[in-house]
């Protein structure tokens, strides 16, 4: 089982597939970490030795923030955002698009499920 920056990658992918499993590491960087251990692409993650491993492992580490650190810093740049009260700040604070989508129609996935008509009002009766 090979356990990489405290993430347990898949053991029948490709080692290039299972780096992206790992916050902060995307398709291009897996690559640009490969080719500096020297660890063929195509190579299953069952299949890495221990030294190929650690080699992977120093050069993350080296390299830069991943996984814990990395959400960390995210998060303290949104928040301090919202203190400094910037028109990014207060969409995250709302939970609305925050890059110039439109909300009339779409954008569900931040709004969450629509609300449905106010239950309890009652319509006036003809006299």
């Amino acid at each position: 089982m090979a356990r990489i920056a405290g993430v347990d990658l898949p053991q029948n992918k490709q080692v290039w597939i299972g780096l992206t499993y790992i916050y902060g590491i995307g398709r291009s960087r897996s690559r640009d970490i490969l080719a500096k251990a020297e660890v063929p692409d195509v190579t299953k993650v069952r299949d890495l030795t221990e030294v190929e491993a650690q080699r992977i492992r120093k050069i993350i580490q080296d390299e830069g923030r991943v996984e814990g650190d990395l959400r960390k810093e995210v998060s303290q740049n949104i928040k301090r955002l919202m203190e400094i009260g910037s028109y990014r700040g207060v969409r995250h604070r709302r939970g609305l698009p925050v890059r110039g989508q439109r909300t009339q129609t779409n954008s569900r996935t931040r709004k969450g499920p629509r609300r449905g008509a106010v239950a309890g009002k009652k319509k006036a009766t003809k006299k």
